[in-house]
């Protein structure tokens, strides 16, 4: 993609407007908690503690609304005690430029570097550093710093009780994530009615399992709708689609099929009404016919072998997902519970020490995280430096704008930059234009202050533009409160926003972290997983007991992990202005498209894992163990831009021929497997090498394996590859009129040897023509022109 391209794209993004389901009464108790911290500071302290106290409670509230499983009432307190903090350091180095410098490169590259510990916690500092610019501006001595600095953890203290004592939706994002994953099967269900291979996306899936581990406190409170069901939405995944597909089910067409349909679509109704009941705290209701689809004993007599088995496990695993969501409904004899232990998740106390050795390990050169730290630290001190050596004052914004539209990627910096430039100039006109209207005293400018910020927590996932106008006009109204004119301040603060976000650009421009080099590596990576997954499933059929054999769930999370990792870097590639470097667009989609077919295969081999005292299969143990060596070398071989071959996996299936197989989904499956592997080398296999017609001169050997011959170099049974090259040939030297196909045979000579005045005595008639052939020109044959021929010719 050029570089055109991409800032038009990553300005019509930031740019944009979303419709998203707004929550009102979120955004009303955390305009209400900045309310209160406001009319308690103006009450007792003044309007210049009212607005650093105001900037503690208005990012504790945009805490809150992150994406994240843990309490709320945590993130907030953190995030007012962090800012706090922030601010009396920056205060007591702020008269040295050089110590505040050191200070400030030093707190922007460790919340650049707490990316690594995920993007709640990277917002949350990196928003603390961006507030801390302007409120170390407000205290005028040190003991003032520290009542500012006490003002802003009083502004976490309340957001974090309003939190308690008003919960909205307590656990709306759990439920929201259980009830994504079951709707998503139910769509899934109903996409295999149509197309028996469709694919599946395993975002919601992974997310319902971050959503299910909890602390020790969200754990004795958990509802009994969010117990058990997610483990049993990832175990349907698989039986549905066993039961689709042809390979190892039953045929496209015939009653079976059309048995097969109806189970589908009726397993679609049960999840999407399990779905619902989940998000909404609703009782279960449940389609009668639905149910009645999987009651009838005509099942079992119409589907057999696999295809009944998978039937009988569906209706299981449905059976469990509406008595976990409320309903007592029977659609099978339900089988003995199995629910994954409890997902434990740590405490913020000890999450510290697990987020600092994730910075940790992102120290080395090439990690994208430290590249953003570098990046955002070095714009922060360049942004600080500009903006205080220009001559308007508060040169806090330039650093400020840039610390909050970096992101660790291309296209979320370059389209937030866009939008929070467009943002403020929308925020500071009108907001200027009301308050040179109004004239608003004290009280007015904290209660439009208010307002604004209520409206930026309403809109605020809806895009970055109207979020960044609601910000800028809270700024305008707070800093109005505090004594400062708006023509101090609104002038500078739209250039100064113009200069910290052209600088953010640049820097990523400068000092990039694409992905597209590292494609290559995510797909290796991937590869490498789903070998370790099928290698487990694969295993399982050789040792039913599977005692000493790796475990097929924490596989498939690993395989699912690289999936997403990768799904990831390919978007983020997609709008990087840089070239492919050996992986196109064309071959990372074939590639990817042939991945998601062996994890599918997989998967079906492990719909069917046979039971601990099934027959055991030694031949899968081979291909286990070939399948695991041939991925690993696989893996390496795409990191080092080689076509991977998957001869040890072809050797070890054609040893499983001669060997009975109990179940003829495991032989099925490895045969698929092997398939699928073959369309990954042939996505990956890109450099077609030409065919070169040399007149003259010595002809290189050609040293290629056989297996590595394209299939129109060779013809089966007429001749031998080694007998002869085509660019031997002038094409002007003869003409395929000149010949008749029954005056020599291959077999017995090279072609270069054949001359035209010697014919085979075995050779038919002059004028005879051969079975079903044309009729050839009755001429003799001729010997290769001279050049006076060919030019008349």
């Amino acid at each position: 993609m050029s570089w055109f391209r991409a800032l038009k794209d990553t300005t019509r993004t930031g740019l944009s407007v979303e419709r998203k389901r707004l929550e009102p009464l979120v955004a009303l108790r955390g305009a209400a908690g900045l309310a209160i911290v406001i009319a308690v500071s103006l009450t007792f302290f003044g309007p210049a503690v009212a607005a650093s106290s105001a900037f503690g409670a208005f990012q504790a509230a945009i805490a809150t609304f992150q994406r994240s499983w843990r309490p709320r009432p945590e993130l907030a307190v953190a995030s007012g005690a962090s800012l706090g903090v922030s601010t009396f350091l920056g205060y007591l180095t702020g008269g040295h430029l050089v110590l505040f410098l050191t200070l400030l490169v030093l707190w922007t590259f460790l919340a650049g570097l707490s990316w690594a510990a995920g993007p709640t916690i990277g917002i949350i500092a990196s928003s603390n550093v961006a507030m801390m610019l302007v409120t170390i501006t407000l205290p005028t001595s040190v003991a003032n710093a520290a009542g500012h600095a006490a003002m802003m953890v009083f502004g976490g203290l309340v957001q974090a009780a309003l939190v308690i004592l008003f919960p909205v939706r307590r656990w709306g994002a759990h439920r929201d994530a259980l009830a994504d994953a079951l709707a998503a099967e139910a769509d899934y269900a109903r996409r295999l009615r149509h197309d028996p291979v469709a694919p599946f996306d395993g975002e919601p899936l992974m997310l319902a399992r971050n959503a299910a581990a909890l602390t020790p406190r969200q754990a004795r409170t958990r509802p009994a709708q969010l117990r058990g069901a997610r483990g049993i939405a990832e175990r349907i995944r698989p039986v549905l689609a066993s039961l689709a597909d042809p390979a190892v089910g039953v045929p496209d067409e015939g009653p079976e099929r059309e048995r097969v349909l109806e189970l589908l679509g009726a397993a679609g109704s049960i999840l999407d009404a399990a779905a619902r009941a989940i998000r909404h705290g609703a009782p279960v209701k449940v389609p009668p016919a639905a149910v009645a689809t999987f009651k009838t004993p005509d099942t079992g007599a119409i589907l057999s072998g696999p295809a009944r088995r998978a039937a009988a496990r569906l209706g299981s695993l449905l059976t469990d997902v509406l008595e976990t969501a409320g309903a007592r409904t029977d659609t099978q004899h339900p089988e003995p519970r199995n629910e994954n232990a409890q997902l434990s998740r740590p405490t913020l106390v000890r999450l510290l020490p697990i987020a600092a050795g994730s910075m940790r390990r992102e120290l080395y050169r090439g990690s994208p995280i430290l590249r953003h730290a570098i990046r955002v630290s070095a714009v922060a001190a360049v942004g600080y430096l500009i903006g205080t050596a220009l001559p308007f004052g508060h040169g806090y914004w330039a650093p400020m704008a840039a610390v909050m539209v970096m992101r660790p990627d291309f296209s979320q910096t370059y389209s937030r930059a866009v939008a929070r430039f467009g943002g403020t100039l929308i925020g500071v006109a009108l907001a200027t234009g009301l308050v040179q209207v109004v004239h608003p005293g004290t009280g007015l400018s904290a209660t439009l202050a208010v307002t604004c910020a209520g409206l930026m927590y309403l809109v605020m996932r809806t895009g970055q533009l109207a979020a960044q106008a609601c910000v800028a006009a809270y700024v305008v109204f707070l800093l109005d409160m505090g004594g400062e004119a708006w023509g101090q301040t609104v002038p500078e603060r739209v250039v100064l926003t113009l200069v910290g976000g052209v600088l953010a650009m640049l820097a990523y421009a400068v000092y990039p972290a694409w992905e597209t080099p590292r494609l290559r590596t995510r797909l290796a990576d991937w590869l490498l997983a789903l070998g370790r997954y099928g290698a487990a499933v694969i295993g399982r059929y050789a040792e039913p007991g599977g005692g000493s054999l790796p475990d097929v769930r924490e596989a498939l999370l690993a395989a699912r992990t690289a999936e997403l990792a990768w799904q990831e870097a390919a978007s983020r590639a997609r709008t990087e202005p840089v070239r492919h470097r050996g992986l196109s667009r064309a071959a990372a989609d074939d590639a990817e498209h042939a991945l998601r077919h062996i994890g599918r295969v997989e998967m079906l081999m492990e719909a069917h894992l046979p039971e601990r005292d099934a027959t055991p299969v030694p031949a899968a143990a081979r291909l286990a163990k070939a399948l695991r060596t041939a991925t690993e070398d696989g893996a390496r071989a795409v990191r080092e831009r080689r076509v991977p071959r998957w001869q040890a996996v072809r050797d070890a299936l054609a040893d499983w021929d001669g060997e009975g197989v109990p179940d003829r989904v495991v032989r099925r499956g490895a045969g698929l497997l092997l398939e699928a592997l073959e369309d990954l080398s042939d996505a990956l296999d890109t450099d077609v090498p030409p065919i070169t017609l040399k007149p003259d001169g010595p002809h290189p050997p050609d040293d290629r394996k056989p297996d590595d011959r394209k299939p129109d170099d060779r013809k089966p049974e007429d001749w031998k590859p080694e007998d002869w090259k085509l660019a031997d040939w002038k094409l002007g030297d003869w003409k395929l009129g000149d010949w008749k196909l029954g005056d020599w045979k291959p077999a017995d000579r090279k072609l270069g040897d054949r001359k035209p005045d010697a014919p085979d005595s075995n050779a038919p008639k002059p004028g005879a023509p051969l079975p079903g052939a044309p009729q050839p020109d009755a001429r003799k044959p001729e010997g290769p022109p001279g050049p006076e021929g060919r030019a008349a010719r």
